[in-house]
């Protein structure tokens, strides 16, 4: 057996009431990217929800971080995992990213990580499980660690989990979060605001950072700050795009489009799926931002 196909769902906007009220300190939290691996992400409609918010909030939670010094660990499986390694989960989900082209292991582009960011290898559905995270935790003197990924309610619960019964606070982030169903994900709430920490929403932590690393959605100034950010999410060389290129041919997405329209929504720009589609070149797109009107406040 293997994940199934994973049907769009609204991204939760609300979390429940839970039992502590710890106050969210970035000076000793680190923030834990769990899976976001292109082998989980395909089961899911990447341009439906709840992926692009699960993506957009989730690089403004990375941004905040290294701006503000917090360090940032991923988890991730390999692509090549012995019955031995593998052990029950084969019985569970069958042999996962081993029948896979290794591509499918890599963090997705959207969230690659920085040089100094740190990648753990995943062989349960706790990232605490035969890692290293605790004891590079306590040699940071983190006590609190930000949960953000798929799957929410297996493996982002499993390490929230396991956090608290090592004495570290848990921030399970609602909305940088996805999973087989919203039932399913609403679950995963549930349990950490009932038995082992926070189910917070992402602006429900990102005003704690130091106001220098609160990363508020920016809208570029020029044409050339367009190309540059643009080049950054296709992961391209400085200069080697050109304002008049079709993006479609450097590798521009539906998921990487949606992310802009989404960033520069939320920064106040009434701007649309349809015309950034429309828009093909970097070009076009700064014609679409000059002449779109701000959102009603």
């Amino acid at each position: 057996m293997t994940i199934p196909r994973i049907a769009s769902y609204p991204m939760p906007s609300q979390v429940p009431t839970g039992r502590v009220a710890w106050a969210f300190e970035p000076g000793h939290a680190a923030l834990l990217v769990h899976d976001m691996q292109d082998y989980f992400l395909d089961f899911y409609d990447r341009g439906a929800a709840p992926i692009p918010r699960l993506l957009a909030n989730t690089r403004h939670l990375l941004d905040a971080a290294h701006a503000a010094g917090m360090p940032v660990f991923y988890s991730a499986q390999p692509s090549e995992q012995s019955p031995a390694d593998r052990g029950l989960l084969s019985a569970m989900w069958g042999p996962g990213l081993t029948a896979q082209p290794a591509q499918a292991a890599a963090i997705c582009a959207e969230l690659a990580p920085a040089p100094v960011d740190v990648v753990l290898t995943k062989w349960r559905y706790s990232a605490f499980q035969r890692s290293d995270l605790e004891s590079r935790l306590r040699a940071l003197g983190r006590n609190q660690l930000v949960v953000c990924g798929v799957y929410a309610h297996i493996g982002c619960l499993m390490s929230a989990c396991e956090a608290f019964m090592r004495d570290i606070q848990p921030f399970l982030v609602a909305d940088a979060l996805a999973d087989f169903s919203a039932e399913d994900h609403h679950m995963a709430l549930n349990y950490v605001a009932q038995c082992c920490g926070r189910a917070v929403l992402s602006d429900d932590l990102l005003p704690a950072f130091p106001a220098q690393a609160a990363v508020a959605p920016m809208l570029p100034t020029s044409l050339a700050g367009l190309l540059a950010e643009i080049s950054r999410s296709l992961q391209l060389p400085p200069g080697e795009l050109a304002a008049e290129d079709p993006l479609m041919d450097w590798g521009l997405d539906s998921i990487r489009l949606m992310g802009f329209v989404e960033s520069w929504r939320q920064a106040g720009r009434d701007v649309s799926f349809v015309q950034l589609a429309q828009a093909t070149s970097a070009a076009a797109w700064w014609a679409v931002l000059e002449a779109a009107p701000p959102l009603p406040a």
